[in-house]
């Protein structure tokens, strides 16, 4: 009911809590946008909006995954020179990452936060949380996607690495992604690395 005239789309968002949804960094563009969203804290919630697909005309989306097509044909031109100009560099942090995310992509959604998780496909994150908690489930994963911030001054550091030091390139990759989870409330296989990761960085 306090959606814009001009918002076309209900735009939705899951998490454990309010207060934890709101440090979510995915929500920035729509912030800034003073768009409305609904907030999804019961893990029933996500499930049935996917199933109700729309509501009096206005299609639901996902912050976290779909294409919100929110950018001005301005701003998707800029996204398409970054994508084209930051290829390699985006295409090592995707291979660093060997078969953790889908791919490494340029962020739309970032304004200030250096990275995030998103996903393709039919199952969120956030579905594969609840999923994943089920007694005697398979488990199932998300496409993962990291995005990162290109004008962020971690991108910087990425990119001087990548004509430098790819070796520590990787390491930067793996932290960043590692940082994404740990936002995502995602568990994290191997806190002891990531520990060393992070001592070692602060002993440079």
């Amino acid at each position: 009911s306090r959606m814009k005239e001009d918002q076309k789309d209900i735009y939705f968002i899951s998490g454990e809590s309010i207060a934890r949804i709101d440090q979510l960094p995915q929500t920035e563009l729509l912030r800034e946008k003073s768009l409305e969203m609904l907030y999804l804290t019961d893990q029933v919630d996500e499930f049935a909006l996917r199933i109700l697909n729309g509501y009096d005309g206005h299609e639901f989306k996902n912050v976290s995954s779909d294409d919100l097509g929110l950018e001005t044909e301005e701003e998707k031109k800029e996204a398409e020179q970054k994508k084209e100009e930051y290829k390699d560099l985006l295409e090592f942090l995707q291979k660093a990452l060997d078969g953790k995310v889908k791919s490494v992509v340029v962020s739309q959604r970032l304004k200030s936060h250096p990275v995030c998780l998103s996903s393709e496909g039919a199952i969120s994150l956030e579905m594969e949380k609840v999923l994943n908690a089920m007694p005697n489930a398979e488990k199932v994963q998300a496409q993962r996607v990291l995005e990162i911030n290109a004008t962020h001054p971690v991108f910087a550091v990425l990119q001087k690495l990548f004509g430098s030091n790819q070796e520590k390139l990787t390491q930067y990759a793996q932290l960043l992604y590692t940082q994404a989870l740990l936002i995502e409330g995602i568990g994290i296989e191997d806190p002891v690395t990531f520990s060393n990761q992070i001592c070692e960085l602060m002993s440079e």
